[in-house]
């Protein structure tokens, strides 16, 4: 199948590489540096599930220049969402499927605003994945799932042959009935770990082990919850304890991309994790102390600038 993967980062890079590796006719659309190196040296992916070069590889610096596709992958920082839209529009109205694989509960919603509903699929991915260097993807541990599939929970055509590129990739994958439940239950757990992480700038392990802060990290999913519930997504009153205890299975070094991002100094997801739970919030009438006071404490470097 033609897939067009709208960002070649982590994410975008991992699962497209090893899409493009098992003959999948696959094109990225990157910038700067990174798009130089795979135009030069081809991706390379540095994997416990296995190193590969795709070389040459298909990349373009723009949307328009991409081609037809049957599915195009979205992977970009949930920021650059908005400016990426328009530009789908007219692979969408040509019957591709738009599949965004982004942090967050409001990106599809985003993309709805520029390319017809049908052609929006949801996605929700499970991947430690970063640019180590110019066209270079570096795999952090094992975990590296997708799962998808059509709002209304029929299973469609798209789907299926997206499902079986992804089995011939070694990826592992799953089309869900339930989408919009799955894109919330990984919210819940995100903005826990992101939140907490970036605002305590020390990964999961002291975190879980401090009772102040694995109090925090609990209610700030229970906020979440809430207010997926007020939404009408069926989640259970306890998925909170559940991704607690969830929690204390982790390595007690994993972090969250958030958190390296604020490392680093670059921008922060914020507005769309915790900055996300207290808008939805307060507009159901559902309190949000706790991620009020993390979009609170991160609004300094929310923009990468450290006061």
């Amino acid at each position: 199948m033609r897939i067009v993967v709208v960002g070649a980062g982590g994410v975008g890079g991992y699962f497209g590489g090893r899409l493009a590796a098992a003959g999948a006719d696959v094109t990225f659309v990157a910038r700067g540096a990174h798009l130089a190196a795979m135009r030069r040296d081809g991706l390379r992916i540095e994997s416990s599930q296995g190193d590969l070069t795709v070389a040459p590889v298909q990349a373009v610096g723009t949307v328009d220049d991409a081609g037809p596709a049957d599915v195009v992958i979205v992977a970009v920082k949930l920021w650059d969402t908005a400016a990426v839209a328009p530009a789908l529009r007219p692979l969408a109205e040509q019957g591709a499927g738009i599949l965004s694989l982004q942090n967050g509960v409001q990106k599809d919603d985003e993309l709805r605003r520029h390319v017809p509903a049908e052609s929006v699929m949801g996605g929700v991915c499970f991947i430690a994945a970063s640019i180590a260097r110019p066209g270079v993807i570096v795999h952090h541990g094992a975990m590296q799932r997708v799962v998808f599939g059509e709002y209304g929970g029929a299973r469609s055509a798209r789907a299926e042959a997206l499902l079986a590129a992804c089995a011939a990739a070694g990826v592992e994958a799953e089309i869900s009935s339930a989408i919009e439940r799955e894109i919330w239950e990984k919210f819940v757990f995100l903005v826990g770990l992101s939140g907490t992480t970036a605002m305590a700038q020390t990964s999961i392990g002291p975190i879980r082990e401090d009772p102040v802060l694995r109090a925090t990290l609990h209610d700030a999913m229970g906020e979440v919850v809430a207010v997926g519930r007020a939404s009408g997504v069926p989640l259970p009153p306890d998925f909170a304890h559940d991704r607690l205890v969830f929690c204390d299975t982790l390595p007690p070094t994993m972090s969250s991309s958030m958190a390296g991002d604020l490392e680093r100094g670059t921008r922060l997801e914020l507005p769309w994790l915790s900055g996300a739970v207290v808008d939805l919030g307060a507009s159901l009438g559902v309190p949000t102390p706790v991620n009020a006071s993390i979009v609170e404490a991160l609004a300094p470097v929310v923009d990468g600038t450290r006061p």
